[in-house]
């Protein structure tokens, strides 16, 4: 039977004990003015207050889909302290030309009997144009133990296996793959890019190639198989159109945009055979990736990684998406990851996590745009919040005295 995912998109994520997140439950909701579910989302906060907690636990959480069964989830806070966390996606499969819509929650750490930490009524559920509610997870007892989360439930065992049976299918496009299989793709604020030994280099599949449930990405090139010029060499090797999309998309997002060119004589030449490894052309004169600079070298990374491995249904997390760039940089790199949003609106998001202001005027949550949900969250602490809906309070009380004033004064 022909199955396709037509729908992974995420709805809420309740996280309890994690981190930052002790003095009480935090909700994140992830849907527009009309529930519906972004395809762009900024979370904003100062240090320390859990962006990329956040993140992390969410790769976690998708990295549970295909298993059957757990002894660590990876996540400290859920495998070895009292963390727990649920996370609500809207899930639409289409077997063979019938189509069902239900809301999946991915539960994860120390849980009690409830299992659920945001329990769907019947409403809730039809709020979000689903039938039903499923949960699957792996949730830890006292004793230390995992035990699977939704065994009993058919529907859930069938899109687990499906997963699970799927893991290494090939892709075979750069930004266009027509593979329906959810992938989440977590990119650290660690986005270096160091050289290579020479030796060991051989044409070989990178590490994880094809498809998988999530991808992690920080520091390149530890080794061969792991470094971004091995896999341009497998691309070209692969001689299917791939490598010469891959370096479209560096040079027109890298190193320049439009007829404005951001890294003046630069471009991304191609591979050479001895060493195998990229070759970058600057003003005449070649180098190896390496050696650009740190904002160049992270953004090759992000726009590589992502084009190789996306898949119809992609979640794509971005901790600190400014990090290294010029603030002309930074501007151009949302734009174009936003653009991304909207030209395979709704099935890919993009989930950003700053402390940069710039980002944050730039990114206009309240301006409309076609094929783009923009959605956003601060997190603060409660106390922070408080003294933030007081002076909210304090404003708008002062607001209606002066309009009490102006309209006695007409009389």
């Amino acid at each position: 039977m022909n199955i396709l995912i037509e729908e992974f998109s995420s709805l809420l994520l309740t996280v309890d004990r994690v981190g930052p997140f002790q003095e009480r439950m935090e909700e994140f909701d992830f849907t527009d003015a009309n529930d519906e579910p972004c395809n762009a989302y900024l979370m904003i906060s100062k240090n320390g207050r859990g962006k990329t907690t956040v993140m992390e636990m969410l790769a976690a959480m998708m990295n549970m889909l295909g298993k059957t069964e757990c002894s660590a989830l990876g996540f400290e806070a859920f495998d070895r302290e009292q963390g727990r966390a649920q996370w609500d996606i809207r899930l639409t499969v289409n077997r063979g030309g019938r189509k069902e819509t239900v809301i999946l929650s991915l539960v994860a750490g120390f849980m009690g009997e409830e299992v659920s930490l945001k329990p769907w009524g019947a409403s809730d559920i039809r709020k979000y144009g689903a039938t039903r509610w499923c949960r699957f997870g792996f949730v830890r007892n006292a004793f230390g133990r995992y035990s699977m989360v939704g065994r009993a439930d058919e529907w859930v065992q069938d899109f687990n296996i499906l997963i699970e049976t799927s893991i290494g299918a090939r892709l075979s496009g750069f930004e266009g793959d027509e593979l329906t299989l959810p992938t989440l793709i977590y990119f650290s604020a660690y986005r270096n890019i160091i050289r290579m030994p020479t030796e060991d280099r051989a044409i070989v599949a990178p590490r994880d190639w094809n498809y998988r449930p999530v991808h992690i990405f920080d520091v390149e090139g530890r080794e061969w198989r792991d470094s971004l010029d091995n896999l341009l060499v497998w691309l070209k090797w692969m001689d299917d159109g791939r490598f010469e999309d891959a370096v479209a998309a560096i040079n027109e997002r890298v190193f320049k945009v439009g007829d404005r060119k951001l890294f003046a004589g630069k471009k991304l030449k191609g591979v050479r055979k001895e060493p195998p490894e990229a070759i970058i052309e600057a003003e005449g004169l070649e180098h190896r990736l390496d050696r650009l600079s740190s904002g160049e070298k992270s953004l090759v990374q992000l726009y590589l990684r992502l084009g190789a491995h996306m898949t119809r249904n992609t979640i794509l997390l971005i901790d600190e998406p400014e990090v290294h760039l010029h603030r002309n940089w930074q501007y151009e790199t949302l734009f174009a990851l936003l653009n991304l949003a909207k030209s395979h609106f709704p099935n890919f998001n993009v989930y950003m996590a700053t402390h940069s202001e710039r980002m944050m005027k730039a990114f206009a949550l309240n301006v409309v745009e076609e094929n783009l949900r923009k959605g956003a969250y601060i997190i603060e602490t409660a106390e922070e919040e408080e003294r933030a809906e007081a002076i909210a309070g304090e404003a708008v009380a002062k607001e209606l005295a002066r309009n009490r004033d102006q309209v006695a004064g007409e009389n």
